[in-house]
C-alpha cells in the first residue's frame, strides 16, 4: 500500500515536471528533458583547538593519502600523526601535512598517543581485522577503508569490537553518502523505476596505473621498507617491492577486483534499495593480460541473485571488469526497473522513462493476412493496454550537483565526523560494511572454486 501510493505520488510529480517544462497543461504532456540540481545542507560550526578532531593515518600510501585529503576539508579536523612501513611515505606525509606531524612505521606508538580522537585506516587488506580492532579498543573512532574485511569470516569479530566499545566506526566506501546516493535512493523509493529488475554494473580500464601496476620509488630497500611487518598473518616469503607497492595483485593481500571495486557497487546498491544483499553469486573470468607475477584475474564477470525482500522484487545483478579494455575505459552503474531505470554517479542522477509496448507491431503480423491482421488490432484496441496515462510521464531527468560540490568523499568523512560529534547517524557501519564486502567477495570465492555459491545476506555467512 505505501511502495503503491508513493509510485503514484512520483507519477504525479514527473507529470507536474513536464508540464512546467513545456509550459503546457500536464494532461497533454507526453515526454520531457530536463535538469535539475542537487543540493544538500551542511552544518557550520566554528572549532577552536579544544573541540577539533585529531586525526591520525594508519596507510599514507595512495588511498590513504586521499583520504586524509578529503577529511582535512571538513571544518573542526586536524591530522596529527601518521604511520606506514616505508618512510619515503612518512616523508611525504610531512611535506603535505607539516614536519610538526608525530610519524612512526609502529601503528602502535600512534594508537598509545592520547591526543588522537580518530584514525583512518588504509592499510592492505589483510590488515584491516587487526588494525580496526586495535584501534577501537584504543578508544579511537575507526575510518575503515573498504573492503572492510578480506574474509568474510572477519567481519563479525569487528562489529563485535564496535558494539562492546561503543565507539564510531564507519567503513570508507567514499561515494556512499554522495548526493548522487541520496538521490537516487529518494527515487527508488518513490516508485521511478516500478520494480526492480536488474543491475547493471561495469568498470573498463586501459592503463598499466589503472590495472594496479603502480610506480615502485627509486629508494624503496630492506632498510626503508618494513617488509616482515607488512605480510602480518600473510605467508612469508623473501622480500620482493612488488608485493608491497602492487599487494592488490596478490591473494594474500588484496580481494582483487571484488574488494576494490564491487563493494562500493554493493555500497551503492543495498543503500538505494535498503537491502540485505545477495543470495548467489557466479562468477567467472582470468588474467588475460598483466601477466606481471599477479594471482588474481584481470578481467572479471560476476553474476548476483538477489532475493525477493519488503523493500525491493527479486531481480539480477551483473558485475563487469576489464582492466585490458580497448575502448579506452569507461564505467557506469545503471539500475534497471519494470517503469525506467537510472544511471547513479556521485555526483548525478539519469532518470529514464520509456513507454511499455503492449501491442504487436509490423514483425509479429507480418505472417497473417490483412483481413486478420484488422481483426488481431481491433482485439488489443479493445483490450485498451495502451492507455493514455501510459503515454504520460515518458522521458529523461538528470539531477547534478552544483559545480562547488565538495563530493561524495567529503560527504562520507563529513558524516563520519558527525557521527563523532554526536550529530548524525553513521551511514555506513560494520554490519552495512559486512554485507557489502561479504557480497562483493563472493566472487572470489566462485572465480577460485569455480561453481556457484549461496550466502545468507542476514546472517552474512557462506551457506
Amino acid at each position: 500500500m505505501d511502495k503503491e501510493y508513493s509510485r503514484r505520488s512520483f507519477l504525479k510529480k514527473a507529470t507536474a515536471g513536464s508540464a512546467l517544462l513545456t509550459s503546457a497543461p500536464y494532461i497533454f504532456a507526453s515526454s520531457y528533458e530536463q535538469k535539475l540540481m542537487l543540493h544538500k545542507n551542511y552544518e557550520v560550526g566554528s572549532y577552536t583547538a579544544n573541540d577539533q578532531i585529531n586525526l591520525g593515518l594508519i596507510g599514507a600510501g595512495i588511498q590513504g593519502i586521499y583520504d586524509t585529503k578529503a577529511a582535512l576539508q571538513v571544518e573542526g579536523v586536524k591530522l596529527v600523526a601518521a604511520c606506514d612501513l616505508y618512510t619515503g611515505r612518512l616523508d611525504r606525509a610531512k611535506e603535505l601535512w607539516g614536519a610538526d606531524i608525530f610519524t612512526t612505521r609502529d601503528y602502535r606508538k600512534l594508537l598509545e598517543r592520547k591526543d588522537i580522537d580518530a584514525v583512518i585506516v588504509a592499510t592492505p587488506d589483510h590488515w584491516h581485522k587487526k588494525l580496526t580492532i586495535a584501534a577501537l579498543n584504543a578508544g579511537k573512532a575507526v575510518y575503515c577503508e573498504k573492503p572492510m574485511v578480506q574474509h568474510y569470516e572477519e567481519g563479525q569479530e569487528i562489529i563485535a569490537a564496535q558494539k562492546s566499545t561503543g565507539k564510531i566506526c564507519q567503513v570508507g566506501s567514499q561515494g556512499m553518502s554522495s548526493l548522487g546516493n541520496e538521490k537516487a535512493k529518494k527515487l527508488y523509493e518513490e516508485g521511478a523505476i516500478g520494480e526492480i529488475v536488474m543491475l547493471d554494473m561495469y568498470n573498463d580500464r586501459y592503463s598499466a596505473e589503472g590495472s594496479w601496476q603502480y610506480p615502485i620509488p627509486p629508494d624503496a630497500n630492506p632498510d626503508t621498507v618494513d617488509f616482515d611487518t607488512f605480510l602480518g598473518n600473510a605467508p612469508k616469503v623473501p622480500f620482493e617491492l612488488k608485493r608491497f607497492f602492487r599487494w592488490r595483485n596478490y591473494q594474500d593481500y588484496g580481494t582483487g577486483v571484488a574488494g576494490d571495486l564491487f563493494v562500493h557497487a554493493f555500497s551503492t546498491l543495498n543503500y538505494i534499495l535498503s537491502s540485505q544483499g545477495p543470495n548467489r553469486a557466479l562468477s567467472t573470468g582470468g588474467l588475460r593480460y598483466w601477466n606481471d607475477g599477479r594471482d588474481v584475474p584481470d578481467v572479471t564477470l560476476t553474476f548476483y541473485d538477489y532475493p525477493k525482500t519488503d523493500t525491493h522484487a527479486a531481480f539480477n545483478a551483473s558485475f563487469r571488469v576489464n582492466f585490458i579494455a580497448g575502448s579506452g575505459g569507461g564505467g557506469g552503474f545503471r539500475l534497471v526497473g519494470t517503469e525506467g531505470e537510472m544511471e547513479v554517479g556521485q555526483n548525478s542522477v539519469t532518470l529514464t522513462r520509456t513507454r511499455l509496448g503492449m501491442v504487436p507491431g509490423g514483425y509479429s503480423m507480418i505472417a497473417y493476412t490483412e483481413a486478420t491482421q484488422e481483426k488481431i488490432r481491433k482485439a488489443y484496441a479493445d483490450l485498451n493496454l495502451e492507455t493514455r496515462a501510459s503515454a504520460l510521464n515518458i522521458g529523461k531527468t538528470t539531477w547534478e550537483a552544483p559545480q562547488d560540490y565538495k563530493g561524495g568523499h567529503y560527504d562520507h568523512f563529513y558524516n563520519f565526523f558527525q557521527g563523532i560529534r554526536g550529530k548524525g547517524k553513521i551511514v555506513e557501519d560494520p554490519t552495512f560494511g559486512l554485507r557489502a564486502a561479504g557480497a562483493a567477495l563472493l566472487a572470489n570465492e566462485s572465480y577460485y572454486q569455480q561453481k556457484p555459491v549461496n550466502w545468507d545476506p542476514n546472517a552474512m555467512k557462506l551457506v
